[in-house]
């Protein structure tokens, strides 16, 4: 099932509503302009109240779970708090790890720059931990599973940027140049990412279900424009 904005449905019963959220939508009211859509407004108009257990940055794509009663809330919240939930991430990075498996354990501090960026800090940041795996390489590309353990503000992107990696299209941590800033009416057909935001996407969620008590499993497939990107990548690649 699909809904205004091309916001997938994954699945839904009377409790729980989970969705593929497309990049570019925000989850919770811009702080800046809370006239624009975002997730709980637009499908609130079609399911009635929500509540936001946990959220995805604007430019990220994937698995979204909602509740629809304060009940199912809470015992979201609690699996969260718990670390129940296990959130699996796929990212395509600038660069060539020479690992192939690592564990990230650096503290984390939010808001830590001028430009709002979430900073490794030793003494004031809380404790942080992300998993990371390579999944593909391609040139000077690379495709990562990332599965945080904790849930800090902007987690993955900062650890990434610790290890001296950064996510494609991502402005405010990446690179200050990017194929993917290329507008795609201007790009040549080699043009890395154009048309896409950041390739950043909430592969799959595992839950509790809170009347039920099921464990369930939720995946959402890659939206075109990184279906896109990746394609474009392997095949601009050159493997030496």
């Amino acid at each position: 099932m699909y809904l205004p904005l091309e916001i997938e449905v994954l699945y839904r019963d009377d409790t729980l509503l989970v969705v593929n959220k497309p990049a570019g939508l925000a989850t919770l009211p811009d702080g800046y302009n809370p006239t624009l859509p975002h997730i709980k407004s637009v499908l609130e108009k079609h399911f009635g109240p929500l509540w936001v257990v946990h959220r995805l940055d604007k430019d990220t794509s994937g698995v979204l779970v909602l509740a629809r009663s304060a009940t199912a809330h809470r015992s979201l919240n609690t699996q969260f708090e718990k670390r129940l939930i296990s959130k699996v991430y796929h990212a395509l990075v600038h660069g060539f790890p020479d690992w192939q498996e690592t564990t990230v354990r650096l503290p984390l501090r939010p808001n830590g720059d001028r430009h709002h960026r979430t900073v490794v800090d030793l003494q004031a940041g809380k404790p942080a931990v992300t998993h990371l795996r390579v999944l593909d390489r391609f040139g000077e590309y690379s495709l990562l599973q990332a599965v945080p353990e904790t849930g800090r503000t902007h987690q993955i992107r900062a650890h990434l940027t610790a290890l001296g990696l950064s996510i494609v299209g991502d402005k405010l941590y990446g690179r200050k140049t990017d194929p993917l800033d290329h507008d795609k009416s201007n790009r040549s057909d080699s043009s890395v990412g154009a048309g896409m935001s950041m390739a950043l996407h909430a592969a799959t969620l595992e839950l509790t279900h809170p009347l039920t008590g099921h464990r369930l499993k939720f995946s959402a497939p890659y939206p075109p424009e990184l279906e896109e990107l990746l394609d474009r990548t392997r095949s601009s690649s050159v493997i030496t």
